[in-house]
């Protein structure tokens, strides 16, 4: 792998990390705004518990991109972090097409996930 793609993905690992810290907080810790601000957007809110989970595994997968290769403690534990915060925002992407509501940021965040996934499982990007 080349520096600069090394660099292009640590880019993409700490962006995909700081949006979900900062999208699991909000579920988990701000749940009122959270509720208030989907509901305002002619949505329904996910449900305090569930909003609840999917904040917590938001939050643990903004750990698991990047800390155990930053540490260098299992290191193959942030690609399949990013695999699973792909299929959370697939998942996402059908919440927000069943509400019939905007999907863009988590079609980004797919995206970001899936290239993180794809280029440190050594998908041969040169």
């Amino acid at each position: 792998m080349s520096i600069s793609t090394n660099a292009l993905l640590w880019v993409a690992q700490w962006f995909l990390a700081l949006a979900f810290l900062g999208a699991g907080a909000f579920k988990l810790v701000g749940y009122d705004a959270y509720a208030r601000m989907v509901t305002k957007q002619g949505s329904v809110p996910l449900s305090r518990a569930f909003a609840g989970f999917v904040g917590a595994a938001e939050i643990a997968g903004a750990a698991g991109v990047v800390l155990p290769m930053a540490l260098n403690v299992v290191p193959s534990l942030s690609p399949w972090a990013a695999l699973g915060l792909a299929t959370v925002m697939l998942l996402a992407c059908g919440y927000h097409l069943r509400e019939r509501s905007p999907a863009y940021a988590p079609i980004v965040l797919l995206f970001v996930a899936a290239f993180v996934a794809y280029g440190r499982f050594g998908g041969g990007i040169s």
